[in-house]
C-alpha cells in the first residue's frame, strides 16, 4: 500500500493553499492524502474531567477546520482518497511522527496565529529541519503552486547531500511531464584571485569542476528517467541567491539536506534556509539517509 501524503492543517490561508497543492500532488502520484490537525490543547483537555455537556470551543474549531479541509480536497479532486485526524500533540512533534510513515509532509508557509513579520512559520521550519521524509513548504503567489511554469528547479548540492534530492526531482518532473532545470553554482575563492589572466583561468577551472559534478550527479537518474527533459547549467555566484531568483519561473524547487552525525535534525545550510524564507514557489527539502 502506498504511503500517504500528509498535510498539516490549521485553518490558515497558508494551510489551505498547502491542501490544494497536496491534492494535486496526490493525484499525480496516485497517493492517499492524510490531513492532520494537531494541538496540545487536545491532550490537556482529554485529561481534565468536565461536567460541561457542551463541546469546548477549541474542539468545535478543530472539527470545523478538518471538515472544511476534507470538503475542499474532495471538491478539488474527488478521486483522491482522503482521511483526516485531530491529534492531541504539539504540531511539530505530531507531523514528525506522521512523517515516519509518510511519502512526504506538506505545510503552508505560515500558520494561523503566526506573526505577520515572520517569513516562514515556526512549524514549517522545524518540520523541514527534522523530518526523515521529504518536506514541501508551499510558498508563492499561486502561479508556482498551480504548476503554471511547467518547470522543476533542482539545486545541485554536494554528492553527500544531493542523491535523494536528485531522485525526487526526476520523479516529480516525470509525473508532471515537465522540464527539469538543474543548477550548480560555483565561485572563485577570494584567496585564489590574482591578476585578470589568472582569474579567467581559475573561473574556467571552477566552472569545469561544477560541470563535471553535474554530469556525475545526473548520469544515473537520467538513465532511469529517459523521458525527462533535462537542462543542466552552471552559474557563477552564491547558490542561495541564484536559486531564489530562478524560483520565480519554477513550479517547485528541490534541495537536499543531510543529517548531522550525533545530532537530531538536518543540516539545512544557507541555501535551504534562504529558499524556505524567500522562494517564489513551493520548496521541497529532501533528506539524505545516514
Amino acid at each position: 500500500m502506498a504511503l500517504p501524503l500528509v498535510v498539516g492543517i490549521d485553518g490558515s490561508d497558508g494551510s489551505l493553499l498547502a491542501v490544494d497543492w497536496a491534492v494535486d500532488e496526490a493525484a499525480r502520484h496516485d497517493l492517499p492524502l492524510r490531513l492532520v490537525y494537531a494541538s496540545r490543547w487536545e491532550r490537556y483537555e482529554a485529561g481534565v474531567p468536565s461536567e460541561d455537556t457542551e463541546r469546548p470551543s477549541e474542539r468545535v474549531l478543530a472539527e470545523h477546520i478538518v471538515a472544511s479541509a476534507v470538503e475542499r480536497a474532495a471538491q478539488r479532486c474527488p478521486d483522491v482518497q482522503v482521511t483526516a485526524d485531530i491529534l492531541p500533540d504539539d504540531p511539530v512533534y505530531a507531523l514528525l511522527h506522521e512523517g515516519d510513515t509518510a511519502h512526504a509532509l506538506v505545510t503552508g508557509s505560515r500558520g494561523r496565529g503566526e506573526l505577520t513579520g515572520l517569513l516562514l512559520g515556526s512549524v514549517g521550519l522545524a518540520v523541514a529541519a527534522r523530518a526523515r521524509c521529504p518536506v514541501i513548504v508551499v510558498r508563492g503567489d499561486g502561479t508556482g503552486p498551480a504548476g503554471g511554469h511547467e518547470r522543476i528547479l533542482l539545486g545541485a548540492g554536494e554528492p553527500d547531500t544531493a542523491g535523494e534530492a536528485v531522485r525526487f526531482a526526476f520523479q516529480e518532473a516525470e509525473a508532471r511531464a515537465c522540464a527539469l532545470y538543474v543548477v550548480r553554482a560555483w565561485r572563485c575563492p577570494a584567496h585564489e584571485v590574482g591578476n585578470q589572466v589568472a582569474l579567467a583561468e581559475l573561473a574556467r577551472r571552477h566552472e569545469g569542476k561544477a560541470s563535471a559534478l553535474l554530469d556525475a550527479l545526473l548520469r544515473e537518474a537520467m538513465a532511469a528517467h529517459p523521458k525527462v527533459r533535462v537542462r543542466s547549467v552552471t552559474a557563477e555566484g552564491p547558490a542561495h541567491r541564484i536559486l531564489v531568483d530562478r524560483s520565480a519561473a519554477a513550479d517547485l524547487v528541490v534541495v537536499g539536506a543531510r543529517r548531522w552525525h550525533g545530532h537530531l535534525g538536518l543540516h539545512l545550510g544557507r541555501v535551504a534556509h534562504t529558499l524556505l524564507h524567500h522562494a517564489a514557489c513551493p520548496v521541497a527539502v529532501v533528506p539524505q539517509p545516514e
